[in-house]
C-alpha cells in the first residue's frame, strides 16, 4: 500500500482477512472437445502466494483465462472483490519508440492519468490531484521502476533506450516489470521464469516473497515454489484442491493422503469381501435370507474409496559413453573466442574439464554463455590461445533454438527416420516409445506437439549417440516438475561430463558440482555455492538500480565536504576540520528534517479548496526532501572521512 501511514496499512491488513481474494464455486468448463474443469471450487486467501501446479496440458493457463474473463464458464462461478485490480503478463510488450523506463511508469495508470490531468486541470482541481499524487508517492515511482528493471537485467543505459530496440524476450521482461510495478491486488504469472536467466529468476523469487498482495503463479520451478509460495493449488482430474505450505509440504501432504486412501480402500475391500462371502453362503437358506438381504443392501450402498492415480512419466534416455577418454576432455589456455568480425566475446580463458565434471555455467544473458557453449560444441573456433580436446570426443548440445527451428509440418517418426536411416521401422518406433512418445504422437506434426513433448524429443535425440559431453542450455523450459525430476535422474545416471545453463536453481544445485561464471568478458570458476551466488546477484541488482546521477551527487557531496575548509597539510583535512564538517552536516540534517515535518503538518491542515496553497506546499516539500537527501549524503561522507583519519 503506497504512500499510506503504518496505521492505514494495519487497518487495510485487518480488512483483507474478512474476505477471499478469489472465490471459485462449482466451476465447470468445456472447450475444444474436452472437459477442463468439473464442478471445481476453491478459495484463495488475500495476501497469499499460490503456486498453481499440474501436468502439462491439464488446463492451468485455461484457468487463468477464465479468471481474467477471457473465457467464460457457465455462470458466476468466479468472483473477486469489486474493486480488486488483476494484473497478468500475457504477451511481450509492443516495440514502441517509448523508452523502457517510461513504458514501466505508464503501467501505473492512476499516476499516469493524474499527471496528464495536471496539464489541463482547472485551478480548483489541482489541489485534489496533487494530494492524490502525494498519497501514492508519485515522486518515488521512477526509482521503484528503475529498481525493478535493474533486477530483471536492464542497466541504467538500457532503461533509457526505446522498446523498439529490444528483442521479444527482453520485451517480455518489460511486460513482467510493468505488472510488478503496477502492483495489482491479484497478480497472475504464467511460467514467469521461462524468459529469464538464472539471475533474473533469483531476483524475481526475492521480489515475489515480499509482494504485498495476492499472487497466483504457474511454475514448474521447484525452488521458486518452495521459496515463494504459502499455498499450492493442485489441478488434477478436473478438480482444484488447495494445500497450505510450499511445494515440498504439498508433496508430503499428497503422499500422506494417498497412503490414507489406500489404507481405507484396503479396509473397504476386506469388508466387501466379508459381506459378499456371507451372501454367497446363506442367500439360499430361508433362515438366513433376511441377514443375506441386509448385507446385499449394505454392499449396494458402499461408495468406493477414490484413490489418487498418478500418471506415469516416461524416463529420459541419456546413454553414457562406452569408453572413457584420457583426461582432460578440454583444456583452454589464454584462449579468446568470438565471431569472424569484431572483438572477441570471451577473452583469456584458462579452464580445464574432465570426464566426471558437472559444470554449472552462470551469468546474465549477453555475458557469453551461449558463445562458450558453441566453442565447446565445436561450432566456434578460438581466435587466439589454445583449445586442447580429444579428437574422439563426442558432444551432445541441446539449446532452445533447436525447438524454434523445428519444421512444424515434420513428425517425430520422420525425424527419427533421418537420424536412424539403417534401423527398421519397428526399431525407430521402439526408440520413440522410449522417449515417451506413444504410437499416436509419433505421427503427429511438430506443430501439434506440446512444448514439453518437443523438448523431450530433442533432449533424447541429442544424447542418442552417447556423447562424452552434454551441453544443456535451458533444457527445462517446457518440462513440468515430474519431467524435470526424470531428467535429473537421467543426468545422475549419466557418466559423461555436463555443462548446464539453466534458470532452474533446483536443477543447478542437484546437478552441478562446480560453478563457472561468465562475466566481464571471460569465464572463471565461481568461489561459492548457489546461496552465495543468489546473494551476489541481489547485491548487484541493488547497485545497478542506483542512477549514475545519484553516484555523481554523492561524489560531489564528498568533494564539497572535503573542501569545506582549506587544507592545512598535503595529506588532506585535519581531524578537527572533519569533526567540524560532521557537526555542521548533522545540524543541517536535523534542520531539514524539522522543516519537512512542519510542511507535512501544513499539508495535513491545508484546505483542499485552496489549490495554489497545496501546490506551493507540495513543491516546497519536494525541494526540502532533495536538500535532505544531499545533506544526509554529505553527513555520511564526512563521517567516513573522519573515520579514515581518526
Amino acid at each position: 500500500m503506497r504512500g499510506g501511514s503504518l496505521l492505514e496499512e494495519r487497518i487495510f491488513a485487518l480488512r483483507t482477512f474478512s474476505f477471499a481474494m478469489l472465490q471459485i464455486t462449482n466451476l465447470t468448463f468445456n472447450a475444444w472437445g474436452r472437459q477442463f474443469l468439473d464442478d471445481a471450487s476453491v478459495s484463495l486467501p488475500p495476501g497469499s502466494k499460490v503456486g498453481l501446479v499440474g501436468r502439462n496440458g491439464i488446463g492451468k493457463s485455461t484457468l487463468f483465462k477464465i479468471i481474467l474473463g477471457e473465457l467464460a464458464g457457465n455462470g458466476d462461478e468466479v468472483s473477486l472483490p469489486r474493486t480488486a485490480r488483476i494484473g497478468s503478463v500475457d504477451q511481450e510488450h509492443p516495440a514502441t519508440p517509448v523508452s523502457v523506463v517510461e513504458t514501466i511508469l505508464e503501467a501505473d495508470t492512476e499516476r499516469h492519468d493524474l499527471l496528464g490531468r495536471l496539464e489541463t486541470a482547472e485551478p480548483e482541481e489541482m489541489g485534489e490531484i496533487w494530494t492524490r499524487l502525494i498519497e501514492i508517492d508519485a515522486d518515488g515511482a521512477p526509482s521503484r521502476a528503475a529498481e525493478i528493471l535493474a533486477g530483471l537485467g536492464f542497466d541504467h543505459e538500457n532503461q533509457q533506450r526505446p522498446m523498439s530496440e529490444f528483442s521479444g524476450g527482453w520485451r517480455m521482461r518489460v511486460a513482467l516489470a510493468a505488472a510488478l510495478f503496477a502492483q495489482p491486488d491479484m497478480l497472475l504469472l504464467d511460467e514467469p521464469t521461462n524468459y529469464l536467466d538464472l539471475e533474473g529468476a533469483l531476483w524475481l523469487e526475492a521480489r515475489l516473497k515480499k509482494y504485498p498482495a495476492t499472487a497466483l503463479i504457474i511454475s514448474h520451478d521447484r525452488e521458486m515454489l518452495n521459496e515463494v509460495c504459502t499455498h499450492i493449488l493442485h489441478l488434477a482430474n478436473r478438480k482444484l484442491e488447495i494445500y497450505t505450505g510450499n511445494y515440498d509440504q504439498f508433496e508430503q501432504a499428497r503422499a500422506e493422503k494417498a497412503r490414507l486412501q489406500l489404507s481405507a480402500k484396503a479396509k473397504q475391500d476386506a469388508e466387501r469381501a466379508h459381506l459378499q462371502s456371507f451372501v454367497d453362503r446363506f442367500k439360499a437358506k430361508a433362515s438366513k435370507a433376511a441377514q443375506a438381504q441386509s448385507r446385499m443392501k449394505r454392499l449396494a450402498k458402499m461408495q468406493p474409496v477414490s484413490t489418487t492415480i498418478e500418471e506415469r512419466v516416461a524416463p529420459f534416455t541419456l546413454p553414457s559413453p562406452p569408453r572413457p577418454l584420457a583426461p582432460p576432455l578440454i583444456r583452454l589456455e589464454r584462449a579468446n573466442v568470438g565471431y569472424e568480425t569484431g572483438r572477441p566475446i570471451l577473452r583469456n580463458l584458462n579452464l580445464r574439464m574432465d570426464l566426471d565434471d558437472r559444470i554449472g555455467l552462470l551469468g546474465v544473458n549477453g555475458a557469453g554463455k551461449s558463445t562458450f557453449a558453441k566453442m565447446i560444441a565445436g561450432a566456434l573456433k578460438v581466435t587466439e590461445g589454445e583449445l586442447h580436446r580429444d579428437r574422439k570426443m563426442r558432444v551432445g548440445w541441446f539449446h532452445q533454438h533447436q525447438i524454434e527451428a523445428m519444421d512444424p509440418t515434420d513428425t517425430p517418426l520422420e525425424i527419427i527416420r533421418r537420424a536412424m536411416p539403417e534401423a527398421t521401422e519397428a526399431g525407430r518406433r521402439s526408440k520413440l516409445a522410449q522417449f515417451g512418445l506413444n504410437y499416436e504422437k509419433q505421427e503427429t506434426t511438430v506443430d501439434s506437439l506440446s512444448g514439453g513433448e518437443r523438448a523431450r524429443l530433442l533432449l533424447n535425440m541429442v544424447a542418442m549417440e552417447a556423447p562424452h559431453v552434454l551441453i544443456l542450455d535451458e533444457p527445462t523450459n517446457h518440462l513440468d516438475i515430474d519431467s524435470r525430476r526424470a531428467l535429473l535422474d537421467a543426468l545422475n545416471d549419466y557418466t559423461g561430463a555436463v555443462i548446464l545453463i539453466t534458470h532452474d536453481r533446483s536443477l543447478m544445485e542437484m546437478v552441478a558440482d562446480r560453478l563457472w561464471l561468465a562475466a566481464d568478458g571471460t569465464v572463471k570458476p565461481f568461489d561459492g555455492d548457489m546461496d552465495d551466488y543468489a546473494k551476489f546477484v541481489l547485491d548487484r541488482a541493488k547497485q545497478a538500480a542506483v542512477k549514475p546521477s545519484q553516484i555523481k551527487k554523492e561524489e560531489a557531496a564528498v568533494a564539497s565536504t572535503s573542501n569545506a575548509r582549506p587544507q592545512k597539510q598535503k595529506g588532506g583535512p585535519s581531524p578537527s576540520t572533519l569533526r567540524h564538517a560532521v557537526k555542521k552536516a548533522e545540524e543541517r540534517v536535523v534542520a531539514l528534517t524539522a522543516e519537512i515535518s512542519r510542511i507535512d503538518d501544513d499539508l495535513a491542515n491545508a484546505a483542499v479548496s485552496n489549490p495554489k496553497a497545496l501546490e506551493g506546499l507540495t513543491r516546497a516539500r519536494a525541494r526540502s526532501q532533495a536538500d535532505l537527501d544531499a545533506a544526509e549524503a554529505a553527513w555520511m561522507a564526512a563521517e567516513e572521512a573522519l573515520a579514515e583519519v581518526a
